[in-house]
């Protein structure tokens, strides 16, 4: 089927579907489908609060004596119009500094990071009877492998970690400070509590493997 030319009825249905003549603008493309049996035709959208979106009506034609008939309309974004962006749930977007005095944060109940207590496996942590004691498996959720796998990155990878400035010129690991509190369960290994009053960490976890300048053999 040759390509037909329904310009002026894709208008006519932009025009009936706009709430002002004015805001079906300029012609500016068509294009047809493999069969030439579908176009979509675009023409400017002078629409309030739309700038640079475009009318788009779909113009099918079945047979090659048929009349084309209309399909859609609808006003889709241009390449250089503005739009909103997407998304995000708040649970993505908060940040830290957002949990004030008085500001709650409902909880998930499909958070993943987080299993009943009662799945919370003592066999599958390897831990003793103190560390399944600080587990916690009498409350009601703790930290699933996926929660504790993103903590323990976030934690390796920031300001506390081995790759930061301050734990590249500290004289030795937090591992042999005496000042360095391991913590309880699966992650005991990896991350400690800084106990130092004057180290710029104290009170905050830290990788074995961070280091500071008040290390507690720093001058021996």
């Amino acid at each position: 089927m040759k390509t037909f030319d329904a310009q002026q009825i894709a208008r006519d249905a932009a025009l009936a579907d706009a709430e002002f003549a004015s805001q079906v603008g300029d012609f500016v493309s068509v294009d047809y489908d493999d069969d030439n049996r579908v176009a979509t035709y675009l023409f400017k959208a002078e629409v309030a609060g739309y700038l640079g979106w475009r009318w788009c009506i779909t113009v099918a034609k079945v047979e090659e004596d048929a009349t084309p008939t209309i399909c859609d309309v609808v006003i889709l974004p241009g390449p250089d119009s503005l739009i909103a962006p997407d998304h995000i749930p708040y649970r993505d977007r908060i940040q830290p500094e957002d949990i004030q005095p008085g500001v709650i944060v409902p909880s998930i109940l499909e958070d993943t990071r987080l299993v009943p207590g009662i799945h919370a496996l003592v066999q599958d942590e390897g831990l003793d009877a103190t560390q399944i004691f600080d587990l916690g498996l009498m409350r009601p959720r703790v930290l699933s492998i996926e929660g504790r796998d993103q903590a323990s990155k976030r934690w390796y990878t920031g300001d506390r970690g081995p790759n930061s400035p301050l734990a590249q010129g500290a004289p030795k690991p937090c591992a042999s400070c005496g000042f360095f509190l391991p913590i309880a369960g699966s992650m005991r290994a990896s991350f400690g509590v800084c106990a130092n009053a004057i180290a710029p960490d104290d009170a905050r976890v830290v990788s074995v493997d961070h280091g500071c300048g008040a290390h507690s053999e720093a001058t021996l």
